[in-house]
Formats: structure tokens, C-alpha cells, sequence
């Protein structure tokens, strides 16, 4: 056991921290993470999984402060922070951090935009604590990763959990004593795991992660205690749910060097480490036009990845287009057979396209620990002709290739048709890309709605 409370140590910054040491580049990154935020939330305008989740927490809903992206639907403050963190999360569009695989945006913004409305915050205020959230969140991976996840831990909903806290303790104004009170309350509701995904259930432990996290600091306002050391204690939430945990990741650097700038943003609706795979089919499509009719004179079609590639994404017998969004054969089959990787090509529809389930039954694996979860080589071989190759070295999204401030726009704009809730993003753009200025981003949520 180190000398040092590692807990005590993360709580004291947080408490400390006025944001003065935060660069307009990283406030400017945290702006085009809940721009992306926004997006994938709207996306899920008219889907069964949160259509299904609002119906039954509103039997349970306290009051109607607080509202629901996309939706006209409003509900109390706890229930909004899960239902716009399972919005955000849904469809695996959301940002993800590298290399811990975290969606650091949907647990930690959804926690403290319910809070901004019901209570004034500013909107310096408010993104100032959303860094800060994300970089607890992300921090604690990192110390637990690869194994964590590895094992089957769904990191996003276990780590955002205390990123949830720390920003909604930031805003409510707690002590050093109190946030590591809120870290202990985190750490007992800390859950989520692998075996869910491509199911209605995975999004239940995201929206977790933002309700308890909120409920967390909320406790802690009332002087509900918890353990002296909830993360690095002999039984604390890193030992348990780590090996050997890199404790040292929690504060090095912390202040100077943002896990928000490691923050990566998607083009497809899919497991990052699907993203290359896509973007090296969609070039194999442009290439050769692939055609229903010539499936079968189609041999082999190879991918030669990360190990973590195979792991989370070899499903062949997939059902549904939740499933659809972690398959590779779906990926492949679907983007060399229509040239497109959007929501469409990952729904209902679309996996039980005949010609689409024909192609993905061609694909095998080669594992390559020494290449990176952006990257693939994909080989395809047709009849009576010679193997093609196409290497992707870093996928579009990823840090080396990141999407624009129009790229995001622009997913905004889409995404919010997608969910054929007629909405104009134009003004929720403008705020966002403003949002210091706001005195009460309260408002962001009722642009939203």
C-alpha cells in the first residue's frame, strides 16, 4: 500500500481547481466533445431502447424539471441524466478516449446538464467541470487499463460513474472532504460489463453512470460519508477491479497533460476498432463495386488487426442492429455491399439483408498485437484475380486523423434528421461553440428538447 491517499489526493485537485489551468485548446476540445454529445443524443429520437426506458422511468419521475434530447418529454433530474446518457450511448456513435475505449462525454454531460436545470450555472462554469469530469474518468481507466476492460468490465459505465460525480460536485460547490465522500458513494455503484453489448442492457449501465455519479455528489452535499480511500484502498474500487493498477496514472501530470485532448470522434456508428475496417471497405467498394450478383466469385475477405479487433467483433451470427454495431462480418458485408456506413447500414433492415449476410460470411482474422486499434489491413480476393490489399494506418476519427469542427457540425445536423424529430440544430450549434458566454446553460437543454 502506497503512503499516499490517491483518493484524498484526486478530491483536493477538483476542490482546488478554478480552471485557469486549462488551455483554450482544451476547453475548445471539450466544446467539440459535447457538440458530438448533442449529436449521437439526437440520433436515438425515435428508437425503442430509450422510447422503452422513458416509458418506465416515468413511473417513477420525481417532477418534470429536466428534459430529454430530441424528445418532448421531461422528467425529473435523476431519470434525465440516465435517459440522455443511454440517448448519447445507444447506438456506439459517441466519442471514445484513447487507449482506454472510454465514452467519456455521455455520463459526465448528461449528469451536470440535468443539474443546470435545476439550479443557474454559467456556462464557463459548466464546461470547466465537464473537463474536470472527463479527466477523472478517463484518469481512472487508464490506471486500470487494458486489463480491466479486457476482462469484461464495461469501462465507460464503471469509470464514468466518478467522472459523474466529480463534475456534478464541482458544481455544487463541494468540499475536498465531501468529493472524496461523493468518489465513495461512486465507487459502490460502479458497474457494467462486455457481455452487454449490442443489447438494450448495455445502455442501462451508462445511464447508471450519470444518475449515480449525480446521486453521488448529491449525498455528498448532505455530508453522506464513505471511505477514507474508495479508489486506491486495500479493497477500493481499483483492486478490485483492476491488476496491478497503475496508481501513478491518476495524478501525473495532472493539471498539465488532458486525457480531453485523447478524446477521438466517430464517422460510423460502430465499435471503434470497427472504424478502419469500414473506411478500408468502403475504399474495396469504390475499387471493384461489389454487386449481390458477384458475391459468390468472392473467396476470402481478410482482416489483420489489434487482437482487440477479433475479440469484440468476431459475432458472424448476429440478430438485430444493436448486435450489428460490434460485428465485423455486418461491417464488412454491409459497407462493401453498399458503399454506405451510416445509421441505416446498421439497423434491422440491413442485417437481414440476404446479399449483405452472404458477403460477411467470407471474412477471417489475423491477429497483430503490434498494430494499433486504429489501423487494419484488409485483403480481398475475388476469382481469377490477384488479392487486394488496403492498409489503413489511422483511421478518419482517430487522434492522428480527427474529424473537423464541420465534420461535427455536420453529424449534428444529420444526426438530428435521422431522428425525424424536425429539429434545427443551427442554434444549438452557435451556443455550443459559445457556451462560455451563457449565463445559465440550462438553456442548452431547452434548445435541445
Amino acid at each position: 500500500m502506497s503512503s499516499k491517499n490517491y483518493s484524498q489526493l484526486i478530491a483536493d485537485y477538483v476542490f482546488q481547481s478554478n480552471g485557469k489551468e486549462m488551455s483554450s485548446r482544451v476547453l475548445h476540445e471539450a466544446k467539440r466533445s459535447l457538440m458530438n454529445y448533442f449529436a449521437v443524443a439526437f440520433a436515438s429520437g425515435k428508437d425503442e431502447t430509450i422510447t422503452k426506458a422513458i416509458a418506465v422511468f416515468s413511473r417513477f419521475s420525481a417532477d418534470t424539471t429536466a428534459s430529454i434530447v430530441g424528445r418532448n418529454t421531461k422528467t425529473d433530474m435523476l431519470n434525465a441524466a440516465a435517459l440522455n446518457a443511454m440517448a448519447a450511448n445507444v447506438f456506439d456513435f459517441d466519442d471514445t478516449h484513447i487507449p482506454t475505449i472510454i465514452h467519456p462525454t455521455a455520463p459526465v454531460a448528461s449528469a451536470i446538464l440535468a443539474l443546470s436545470q435545476t439550479q443557474k450555472i454559467s456556462g464557463s462554469d459548466f464546461l470547466r467541470a465537464l473537463v474536470l469530469g472527463m479527466e477523472i474518468e478517463c484518469r481512472i481507466g487508464n490506471a486500470i487499463s487494458p486489463m480491466h476492460y479486457s476482462r469484461g468490465w464495461h469501462i465507460t459505465s464503471t469509470c464514468g460513474v466518478f467522472g459523474s460525480a466529480m463534475a456534478a460536485g464541482k458544481l455544487l460547490n463541494l468540499n475536498a472532504q465531501q468529493l472524496n465522500w461523493a468518489l465513495g458513494s461512486a465507487s459502490a455503484q460502479a458497474s457494467g460489463l462486455v457481455e452487454t453489448l449490442g443489447t438494450m442492457s448495455k445502455s442501462m449501465s451508462v445511464g447508471n453512470a450519470a444518475r449515480n455519479g449525480l446521486l453521488s455528489a448529491i449525498l455528498a452535499e448532505q455530508n453522506f460519508t464513505g471511505p477514507d480511500f474508495p479508489l486506491d484502498g486495500e479493497r477500493g474500487f481499483l483492486r478490485v477491479f483492476g491488476e496491478n493498477p497503475k496508481l501513478e496514472s491518476l495524478l501525473d501530470g495532472l493539471g498539465s497533460q488532458w486525457e480531453v485532448l485523447n478524446n477521438t470522434y466517430k464517422p460510423y456508428p460502430c465499435g471503434v476498432v470497427l472504424n478502419p475496417v469500414i473506411q478500408a471497405c468502403l475504399e474495396l467498394h469504390h475499387q471493384f463495386m461489389v454487386m449481390a450478383g458477384k458475391v459468390e466469385s468472392i473467396e476470402f475477405i481478410e482482416l489483420t488487426g489489434n487482437p482487440l479487433l477479433r475479440q469484440r467483433t468476431d459475432r458472424p451470427a448476429i440478430r438485430t442492429g444493436r448486435e450489428s454495431q460490434v460485428s465485423a462480418q455486418h461491417a464488412v458485408g454491409v459497407s462493401l455491399m453498399r458503399g454506405k456506413a451510416g445509421l441505416a447500414e446498421f439497423s434491422d433492415q440491413a442485417v437481414n439483408d440476404v446479399a449483405v449476410r452472404a458477403l460477411s460470411e467470407k471474412l477471417r482474422f489475423i491477429d497483430d498485437a503490434s498494430m494499433s486499434v486504429d489501423a487494419v489491413k484488409v485483403s480481398f480476393k475475388m476469382r481469377d484475380q490477384a488479392v487486394s490489399e488496403v492498409e489503413v494506418a489511422h483511421a478518419k476519427g482517430s487522434l492522428a486523423d480527427p474529424l473537423s469542427d464541420f465534420d461535427l457540425e455536420q453529424k449534428l445536423r444529420e444526426l438530428a434528421a435521422y431522428g425525424k424529430n424536425g429539429y434545427q440544430a443551427q442554434a444549438l450549434i452557435e451556443q455550443i461553440w459559445a457556451i462560455e458566454k451563457m449565463t445559465d446553460v440550462g438553456q442548452l437543454m431547452l434548445l435541445a428538447a
